[in-house]
């Protein structure tokens, strides 16, 4: 059914350079999909380049901050289906930087819900994240939770969560929201990252370096799983009228950082230990999600183990960066 329903749709898909955007756009080009992305940076490393699908993929350039670029793309290729996947996504740069990251994740947000409200699209998904519940008193996070974030990320994605929820209760604008966990897989060039910094720090025979304590617990997500489940909730939002709802996305397995990180180590058969700065400020020591309406409502189910996420994760960054 899949390579049926995207054959020749129309798809808007925001960050299409970036981490989840890439693989997500590479996937929808091979099942036929007329794909336009929205590039603010030129970035030539992005694994967007890597293949021939990118040749394929109409490209606008602008930012999420400029209504009537995002106005102009939706009419002119006549999108059907948006996956909003842009944002600033890193903790450390949001903390040092908030203004930035709340004009990208909140008024990006509410710039491309107003896009799509004024056009004819059809359906929109509004990449949320596990960081817009905030701190919680019991875990995992389920979808009945209040969004509570403290911190200037995670206020960002509460903020975004709920405003792509107003656009549907008041306006009847067909969005539902993916909340995912930390995601992970080859293609994430941002080294400041626990997994991609691991991997390159043995590779490079250097001791990985854990910024927190290492006890910190956090869900770890392979990447195309994420794919997957964003477009099993796009295909299913007509048929099982989902408008206005929002879904964890999960393999619903906990690690702390130093679990993580001594997986890694084992996987490519490193005797490095981990220095551990113990230095985690503004963030929530334990994040972990249920995705337990993801498998009864959409019949979803991860893919990948952790163990086999990792091991393809770090043969794509050995090619990467062995080959230099």
């Amino acid at each position: 059914m899949q390579q049926q329903f995207w054959k020749n749709k129309n798809v808007f898909v925001t960050g299409c350079t970036g981490f989840l955007g890439n693989h997500l756009v590479k996937e929808l080009v091979d099942l036929g999909a007329n794909v336009t992305g929205l590039v603010r940076d030129a970035v030539p490393l992005s694994n967007f380049y890597q293949g021939e699908q990118y040749k394929k993929v109409n490209l606008v350039q602008g930012s999420l901050e400029n209504l009537n670029v995002l106005q102009r793309a939706l009419g002119e290729y006549e999108i059907d289906t948006v996956f909003h996947i842009a944002a600033q996504a890193i903790v450390g740069v949001a903390n040092r930087n908030p203004l930035s990251t709340f004009e990208a994740n909140i008024l990006g947000t509410w710039n491309i819900l107003e896009a799509c409200r004024n056009s004819s699209v059809k359906r929109v998904v509004v990449a949320s994240s596990d960081k817009a519940y905030g701190d919680q008193e019991h875990l995992p996070y389920d979808e009945t939770m209040p969004l509570q974030g403290k911190h200037p990320y995670d206020v960002s994605k509460s903020c975004a969560d709920l405003i792509a929820q107003s656009y549907y209760h008041t306006y009847k604008c067909p969005v539902c929201i993916t909340r995912c966990g930390n995601l992970y897989g080859g293609g994430d060039l941002n080294f400041n990252r626990i997994i991609p910094q691991t991997i390159r720090s043995v590779i490079n025979n250097e001791a990985p370096v854990i910024r927190s304590d290492g006890t910190f617990i956090r869900d770890y997500f392979y990447v195309e799983d994420a794919v997957q489940a964003y477009l099993l909730l796009a295909e299913k939002m007509d048929q099982l009228d989902l408008g206005g709802e929002a879904f964890n996305f999960s393999n619903e397995i906990q690690l702390t950082v130093l679990e993580l990180v001594e997986k890694i180590l084992q996987a490519m058969n490193s005797n490095l230990r981990p220095v551990v700065l113990n230095q985690g400020n503004n963030e929530i020591k334990h994040q972990y999600l249920s995705a337990e309406k993801a498998r009864n409502v959409l019949g979803w189910k991860p893919k990948y183990s952790i163990d086999e996420g990792l091991n393809r994760t770090i043969l794509w960054y050995k090619r990467l960066l062995c080959a230099k």
